[in-house]
């Protein structure tokens, strides 16, 4: 079922609603049973060659986050000025290796995820997903592998972190209620490791979620092309919804502009 993109607000979220909001980029924001993990914090408006054409600051509002989820290395995802703006002590859930990089920057308060661990977080169970993408730290490292983060309360929700098909996607979960889907990237074209928006679409015929928001779009301009207004800014998700329409009809698929929220309280199966 396809929903045309919209301009939700938080304040169309109420108080006790399990939400999410769209940050931009891979950074959305989850409640859950009153549990606020925010994923893949990007929180600057700029981040080595890479410029937000539009900056939303919602993120100002992430003084009682609960906990952070981190998929992986790139430096797109594992961004220690943007941590930096969240309580110290915040708990961070992240893949081997990344304690490394943490560390050196003085966050001790990391929580070693490797694929298929499970640990309780309040009243949420947080299990480590294979991901189809490379983990690492450029340039020199350290190694590490790439992961999503499957989140399990009253309401259950994927976040993909970055990925393409794989094998055994379909048993990440068997009654996701959202799926947290990637759908492109940063540029004009993707590398390997990546969902364009058929291979999203075909993602959902193996996940088979209530609903689903594309997420990694529409945030992040090479500096010299934003002032292009280019289509890979607005497009994706969009052509990501008609193929969800053809491929996996009954998802509901919820495009959110960064900013914008989604309340989960009258989702139905």
């Amino acid at each position: 079922m396809l929903t045309p993109i919209r301009d939700n607000r938080s304040d169309d979220v109420a108080d006790d609603a399990d939400s999410v909001t769209y940050l931009g980029h891979a950074t959305s924001l989850v409640e859950v049973d009153g549990v606020r993990l925010l994923t893949d914090p990007l929180l600057r408006r700029r981040t080595a060659h890479l410029r937000r054409p539009k900056f939303s600051r919602k993120h100002r509002n992430l003084s009682d986050v609960d906990a952070v989820l981190i998929s992986h290395m790139h430096w797109d995802h594992l961004d220690i000025p943007s941590l930096q703006q969240l309580p110290p002590g915040t708990p961070i859930f992240a893949p081997e290796g990344a304690e490394m990089v943490l560390r050196r920057a003085g966050i001790n308060n990391v929580v070693v995820m490797r694929e298929g661990d499970e640990r309780p977080f309040r009243s949420l169970q947080i299990r480590a997903t294979p991901a189809n993408h490379d983990g690492n730290r450029p340039p020199f490292g350290p190694d590490g592998e790439a992961l999503g983060f499957l989140i399990r309360g009253s309401t259950v929700v994927y976040f993909a972190g970055d990925t393409d098909l794989f094998d055994d996607m379909e048993h990440i979960g068997q009654d996701l209620d959202l799926a947290l889907l990637p759908v492109w990237g940063w540029g004009p074209s993707l590398g390997e490791g990546h969902l364009n928006p058929e291979r999203a679409a075909t993602a959902l015929t193996r996940l088979r979620p209530t609903q689903v928001v594309p997420i990694h779009w529409g945030t992040l301009c090479p500096i010299g092309l934003k002032w292009t207004r280019p289509l890979f800014l607005t497009e994706p998700p969009r052509e990501f919804a008609r193929e969800a329409d053809r491929q996996a009809p009954d998802v509901d698929v919820r495009i959110l502009e960064p900013g914008g929220s989604l309340s989960l309280i009258d989702r139905a199966r």
